[in-house]
Parts: structure tokens; sequence; C-alpha cells
């Protein structure tokens, strides 16, 4: 239990536990990739395509190869020092919880994702009323995650099997519908070169491009949540820590939000090389290789499907390349992408509903110890759960219920608040961990690069605005 700020200063010294076979490693990258399905794969990019053509693409290859790079950075800190990142960069100072609860709650807290949802289910359907399936839905998120045993377990299988499910699926219908010169239009869009552009056309908007570059994966704050699921895991030095557990179902675990450690020496450090080799692999071919293919294949999708075509705007490219699908292959081929398409945004929405509560109440328990105590972490996690849905039940309610404008401006508040939090774990990875275990000049340089990008693009879409 934290009992003060000094506290935070104290790890305890274990042994870091010998790496497992990489089949154990196996499913962290899944959550994280989860999150992202429903927002930047599945709706931002094949959107920007179905407007700008394959000229774009290549910039969401850049955005997740982006977003790899500070994951690790993320896991590295959790895997040798058995806490959240979060933990870390209170180290530093009480100012950084209030920051990351605001950071969290702001972009989070407007339902763009599950009435993307709803809208697009509600059309195989037939429900018109799209503001209450909405409603419906959220509640169904907060059931679910409420009865789920051990969270991270919930988690983990949901995101896994919508992956395996949704990816494959994608992937047949782009081999049946693409032609030579589509084949060609991609290559040329993952250099950069469109229809009468290179890079970026003209008429982008900043903050759709800034959106979706911070979609391009999970967005936000929810990376910086990596380094909980690493935990969970029991990952390195996470094995000594505890898991968060259902109230109603699960068996209460201890979770201690100090860290432990490991003694610097040869054989301790050879270890922690191979854990941080093989979970560079499985973020490779989980997070960003399966990301990576997963967004170049929906937007690819979109294009096939949509672009040319005129008339679109918000979530009507979905509709018409379900129609187009249809009128391609089966009709009921296209109600199965709109199925499988409104089921990739529910259990995204699940995802984020889980990991924001999760940053919420640690935050809120390094911000007063004394009143949040550790042992009440696995209450204040519901209790956020449902504010939240509260929260977007409202907005809902107030009439705020145009999807993609949702999504974008989310995304935008996202992007700004990973132009924060890149800086802050460079420095933290960079300073306070052993020479042997931080990170390379090669990874700061991605780091610095990050930073920089991400700071000229919010500013940009900043000034857009005035």
């Amino acid at each position: 239990m934290l009992k003060d700020q000094n506290v935070l200063n104290q790890h305890k010294i274990e042994e870091i536990p010998k790496a497992p076979s990489f089949k154990k490693l196996l499913g962290p990258s899944f959550i994280l990739l989860g999150l992202g399905l429903g927002s930047g794969e599945l709706i931002m990019w094949p959107y920007l395509t179905s407007k700008f053509g394959m000229g774009i693409i290549w910039a969401a290859v850049i955005g997740i190869t982006m977003q790899f790079f500070i994951n690790m950075e993320i896991e590295r800190y959790a895997l040798v020092r058995g806490e959240s990142i979060f933990v870390g960069l209170a180290r530093f100072g009480k100012l950084f919880p209030f920051w990351f609860i605001f950071s969290t709650i702001i972009p989070w807290m407007w339902p763009g994702i599950i009435t993307s949802s709803a809208t697009i289910l509600g059309n195989v359907l037939g429900i018109t009323n799209t503001r209450l399936f909405s409603i419906i839905l959220l509640i169904l998120v907060g059931v679910i995650l409420t009865l789920g045993p051990v969270l991270y377990k919930t988690q983990e299988f949901v995101q896994k099997y919508m992956i395996l499910i949704g990816t494959p699926f994608i992937f047949l219908l782009v081999l049946v519908l693409a032609k030579a010169p589509d084949w060609s239009a991609l290559g040329q869009g993952l250099i950069g070169k469109g229809l009468d552009y290179w890079f970026l056309p003209a008429t982008i908007p900043f903050a759709s491009f800034l959106g979706a570059i911070a979609y391009a994966g999970a967005g936000g704050n929810l990376n910086l949540a990596q380094s909980f699921y690493i935990k969970e895991k029991g990952f390195g030095m996470g094995k000594f820590a505890g898991r968060i557990t259902s109230l109603l179902t699960g068996k209460s675990e201890n979770i201690d939000l100090t860290g432990t450690k490991f003694e610097i020496n040869d054989e301790q450090v050879s270890r922690f090389k191979k854990w941080w080799r093989l979970i560079n692999i499985e973020h490779g071919i989980v997070f960003w290789a399966m990301g990576a293919i997963t967004i170049v294949l929906l937007a690819f999708l979109s294009y096939l499907t949509v672009f040319g075509s005129g008339g679109v705007n918000n979530l009507s490219f979905v509709f018409s390349e379900a129609l187009v699908i249809g009128q391609k292959t089966f009709p009921f081929v296209g109600s199965l992408f709109l199925i499988i398409a409104s089921l990739m945004l529910f259990s995204t929405q699940l995802g984020v509903m889980d990991t924001t509560s999760r940053i919420l109440t640690e935050n809120l328990t390094l911000i007063s110890p004394n009143k949040f105590p550790s042992s009440s972490i696995r209450r204040n996690f519901y209790v956020f759960l449902w504010i939240q849905i509260i929260l977007g039940i409202i907005i809902l309610a107030i009439g705020f219920s145009e999807p993609l404008t949702l999504l974008t401006l989310s995304a935008v508040l996202n992007a700004l608040s990973m132009f924060v939090y890149i800086g802050l774990v460079a420095y933290l990875n960079y300073k306070k961990l052993e020479k042997p275990i931080r990170p390379s000049l090669f990874r700061m340089g991605v780091l610095l690069f990050m930073f920089i990008f991400f700071g000229f693009f919010s500013i940009k879409t900043l000034l857009s605005f005035l």
C-alpha cells in the first residue's frame, strides 16, 4: 500500500524470473491491437482512403511503427520495475497523476466508437433509434466487464478472437475484389503516391489526418496501459504484482502499486535481454505486423468499393462498402461485413472502458493514497467504469451522436496527450533505468522524432481551428 510519496522511491529487490517459451508470451499485444481496431483501422483510415485514395496509406504504416517503439519503452519500464508507467512518472511528482486523469477522461468520454457500432448493427437489424441502441450497448459493456472474473483474461479473450476472425475475413474480401490496377495503387500508396499528389492531398483536414495517425494503433493514453498488461500477464518483474478481479465473480488479489526491481549483474541482465528480445518479437508480430496488415486491408477494401463513387459522408461509406461487397459477391456477405465491423467496434469500446478505468483508478490512488489506498483499487475500478458509462449516456442524451465527428474529436485530443507522454516516457527510461537496461541511442532517436512529429502536427491542427 502507498502511504506517502516516499514509498514510491522504494523498490523491493527480487530476481527477475527466467523468460518462458514464446507461445506463453502471446496476449498483451492482442489487447492493444484490439483497442485500435474499432477506431483508426475500421473507421478513420478507410474513411480517408474513400475520399483521397490509397496515396495516404503510407502514413498509417508510419503511425503504427511509431506506436510500436513507444509501446516497447512502456513495456520496458514495467518489465524491469514491476510497476506501471504511471507509478514511474509519479516519482517525479504528484502533478503527473492529475494530468493523466484529465488527459484520459476528456478524450475518451466521447462515445464515438459505441455509436459507430450501434449505427452499423442497427442498420443490419432495422433499428432506427441509434441513440437508444448506443446506450443499451454501453450498458452491456459495463455488465460484461463487471461479471468477468479476471479483467485481463476477459480482455485478452475478446480481443484475440475478434482479430483472428475479422482480419482473415477482410483479407478474403480483398482477394476477391482486387484487380491488378488496384494492387498497383496500393503499392504506390505505400510509398506516398496518390492519383494527383505525393504524400498528402492539399484538401485533407489536419484534424482528420492527425487523428488517424494517433489511431494507427491504440492511441492516446491507452498505449500507456500496456504496462498494466505486462504486470497482469506476470512478465518479468510483473510476476510480483497483483491483478484486478471482478467484485462479483472474482477472487480478490493483493495489488501493490510499488514495483520490484532486480540487481544489475551479468546473470540478471542476461535474463532481461532474453525477455526483451521475446516481447519485442511478440509485439512486432501481433501489434505491428498484424496491425499494419489490418489497417492497410481495411483501407484498401474501402478504396476498392467506395473511392470515386462520390457522396462519401460520415459513416455512409461503411454502408456503401457493404452494398458493393454484396453486389460483387453475395448479399449475405455484405451483411456479414457489417456485423463483423460492428462487433469489432463493440469489442474496442469494451477494451477502451476497461483500460481507461484502470488508468483513472491507479492515478487516483497516486494522488491520494491515504483516501484511496491500493486495497480500494478493485472497487474504484468499477466506480470509474460506471461513471464513464453514465457520462457517455449523458452525451448521447443531449444530442451528440454523430460517430465520425465524435471519433475525430477524441483522436485529436489523444494525439495531444501522446505528444506529452512520449517525452515523459523517454526521459523516465533514460534517466531512471540503469545503463545496461535503458533504451539505446537509436530508440531514443526514434522517440525524439515522434515527439517532434506529434508536436508539429498538434500545433498545425490547433492553428487550423483559429
